[in-house]
Formats: structure tokens, sequence, C-alpha cells
């Protein structure tokens, strides 16, 4: 089969690259002049710069077995084991999370009373809930407004830079949505899965990932493994319009004009609101502008480096969530340098310090030099930082996440009557099956299986 690939993100390459590999013609199309999506690295002087997704979770048999199939095993590496620690703000200072049931009992993070209703949530019983509810309510329902506000919101904005009253919990957090249906106990639910994967000889939770010269390597992997010729740079899809013999007709405007070609299929691995343009079908109507409603959180990742002794905290954990009510301009703190080696220059230590997100979008867009002072500012309070940066790199995302909210559900309604619709046509990538890249290596799997 000869096949387009729409977008040039982890899910379109992932996809690219098993058809490629089942015997396919595959091209990709990339409107940006370069591959990768979100994911960028960037080595410079011995700072190691991730501007996107800093680590992942290898949670499934089919990512391990990718990355062997790239030869990328020798380059992967996991989060050190001090990594395993995190730390939560607290009225101007950091907290550690409690790992274990001592430090549960003796945290400050939560009233006598939180306590006892976290433990006391255990005992309940399953609920099938009739409509959506938001993730704030789901959490408040079995922990209380103090976990919400104190643990929880920081952790949405960790990985959405959301809001947890609009995100839904259903399709925001299917496995939460899952464990309260048929557990009742998001606790005991944890416990079990577990207790799974101790069984089926696995660790307690999946090892947090990257490679060796930064998650640059795997979209730099999947793109050397495709034929020579797959991949159109600079090429802006503009429409889909049925072809000869149940073919499409796929029409792009690239560096040398407008041009079209015909496909026996076509994967779109798009954002949502390039999805909502796109002219399909015969009369040129665009029969997914209502996924333009779909919301994204514009994030700054700024990565600083200081010299070792510019910084007080040790730095001893994967790094620091930070709630809204601490009135802070970060959205938490990454130990970069903690979390892998070979991230900073010898006696340096590296710090990406995310802001923005769905509450405080303003504060993304502030200028470079405002925004690096404000965040030093948090970095004095929270991890003891002295000075300026010796280094610094800021990257802007104006869309950086899509947003799971409420109502979600009609988007995912609208994709697969889409499908229905259009045979041959097929949607995946964050808009759909996840934010997380993992969600987006296994989109770009599935959808190479649908499409064989």
């Amino acid at each position: 089969m000869k096949v387009a690939v729409l977008g040039g993100g982890i899910t379109g390459l992932t996809a690219a690259w098993r058809l490629s590999g089942a015997g396919h013609s595959v091209r990709v199309f990339e409107a940006a002049p370069r591959l990768g999506g979100a994911i960028r690295s960037e080595s410079v002087d011995g700072w190691l710069v991730e501007a996107g997704p800093n680590s992942f979770q290898e949670s499934a048999p089919e990512i391990s077995a990718m990355f062997r199939d790239l030869g990328l095993g020798p380059e992967l590496v996991q989060s050190a084991p001090a990594a395993k620690n995190r730390y939560l703000a607290l009225n101007g200072a950091l907290v550690a999370a409690p790992m274990g049931p001592g430090g549960f009992f003796s945290t400050p993070l939560f009233s006598l009373r939180t306590k006892m209703r976290i433990l006391m949530e255990v005992t309940r019983s399953p609920r099938a809930r009739q409509d959506d509810a938001s993730v704030a309510e789901l959490i408040s329902d079995h922990f209380g407004s103090e976990v919400l506000e104190r643990a929880f919101q920081p952790f949405i904005g960790g990985i959405y830079a959301g809001d947890a009253k609009r995100l839904s919990a259903r399709h925001g957090f299917p496995k939460l949505w899952e464990a309260e249906r048929t557990t009742g106990s998001i606790i005991r639910s944890a416990i079990a899965g577990s207790k799974r994967r101790r069984a089926q000889g696995l660790p307690r939770s999946a090892p947090i990932v990257s490679f060796r010269s930064g998650l640059g390597a795997l979209p730099a992997a999947l793109a050397a493994a495709l034929p020579a010729g797959s991949v159109s740079l600079g090429a802006d899809v503009r429409s889909i319009a049925p072809g000869s013999a149940s073919r499409w007709r796929v029409g792009w405007r690239g560096p040398d004009g407008d041009a079209a070609a015909e496909f026996d299929s076509v994967v779109c691995a798009l954002p949502a609101w390039i999805l909502a343009a796109l002219e399909i079908g015969a009369a040129g109507a665009r029969p997914l502008s209502c996924l333009a409603d779909i919301e994204y959180s514009p994030v700054a990742s700024v990565f600083l480096g200081f010299r070792r002794d510019q910084v007080r905290h040790p730095l001893d954990g994967f790094g620091a969530l930070i709630p809204v009510t601490e009135g802070s301009t970060a959205l938490g703190i990454l130990f970069s340098s903690s979390l892998f080696g070979g991230r900073a220059p010898e006696g340096h230590v590296a710090l990406t310090v995310f802001a923005g997100g769905a509450l405080r979008p303003e504060i993304a867009k502030l200028p470079e030099e405002v925004l690096v002072e404000r965040l030093c500012v948090d970095l004095g309070k929270y991890v003891g930082a002295r000075g300026k940066p010796v280094f610094s790199r800021r990257a802007f995302w104006p869309r950086a996440i899509a947003q799971y909210n409420l109502g979600y559900g009609r988007h995912l309604d609208a994709m697969a009557s889409f499908e229905r619709d259009h045979p041959g046509l097929l949607i995946g990538g964050s808009v759909r099956d996840g934010i997380a890249l993992p969600d987006c290596i296994l989109s770009g799997i599935s959808l190479a299986k649908r499409v064989s």
C-alpha cells in the first residue's frame, strides 16, 4: 500500500516506521523544517537542554521492543536512584512527598483530618457515575479539598499544565475513572496494579527513562530508519480529496509550490487546530472543524544552569511541584542534572522550570528576561539559588498540551464518526489517544496496525 502520514511528530514517525517495516510505501509530510514535534534536544557547551518533554516511562513492552529494533538499547538511560524523591511546595518551602507509611503520618503537607480521610478511602465501594466529572470533583470526593489543592492540582499542572476543575476525569485520567468504577478505591486499585507488576516480574512502577544524547535521539532514529526520500519537510498539507480507485488525493504546499499525490490510506497525526482546518472531501468541506474548540495550554520551559555552589538544596529528587496557592511564577521545577547524568558540566547543576498553563497562561508569554528574573526569585525561595544563572535557554510553546476538558467525549465521537464516513483516513496522536509520550508512541503503533 501507498500511505501518507501527516505530521512528523513522534506519533507520525512511529506509524511511518512500522508501516515501512511491514513493506508499505510511506511518505511523511511535516509542515515544520524539522521532525520530532515537541521533542527537541540541544547540546551546548556541556549542557543538554530539553525544550519539550524531558523523560518518559517505559511503560509497555511494545515501546521496549521498538528501542531494541532501532538499536537504541545502549543509548537508553534510567533515572538516577535519587530521582524517586518528590517535593511539593508549602508555605514558601519544599516538603518531601511521603514515600511510605512513616513519611505519610509525619508529613506537614496534610492535616490529621485529611490523613484520616486518605486512610478511609480504601473502604470505598465501586461507583459508576452517570455523567462525566472533573478531576477536581473526583479527587475531592475521595480525598478532600486539601489533597486537591496541595497535591493533585500541582500534579495536574505538571502533566497537563491544566485546570483540575475543568479537566475530564473520564478522558483525562481514565485509570482513576476506571478505579472508582470497578474497585471503588483509587488507593486499592493502585496497590493491586503494583502487585500485578511484581507478579509479572516487573518493578512496582515503570522506569523513567531518556537517552544519553536526550530524547531527540528517538525521532532521529525513527527518521534514519525510513527509506531515503520518505520525508517531506516544509510540506503544509491543505486538502484531502477522493482520488481514483478508492484512493485519496493529498494536496500540499511545499518549498517548490503546490503539489498533490494519491495514496491508498492517510494517517493523520496532527494537532487539533490543523485537523480542524483541513479541507476534506470532494466539496472541500471541513468535517473536523469542531476540533477547533479543543483548548491548548501555553507553556514556557526554561532551562537554567548554575554552579553547584550557587544552589543550597541537595536536589536529591525528580523535582518539585508548586501549587497555585503559593502565588509563585513557576508551575514546577525539574532537577534535570539529578535526574540523568550528562545534563550539566562538571561542578554545575541544571534546573528546568515550567511556567504558564491553563490557570496562568499570561506568564508563559512574558519576555524571556522578565520570566527568567521572576523564576530566579522562585528558585531562591525554594532551592536556595543565589545569583544569576550561568546558562539559560527558554522555549515557548503557545499550544503546548491538548486539554481533555469536560465534554471531550464529543471530540472523540467526532473523530470516530469521521473515520467511519471516510474509509482509509485515520486519526491518532495526542488529540485522541493521550498526551504522554508513551501514549503517542503506542498511538503510532496502533495506527500502523489499523492501516495494515
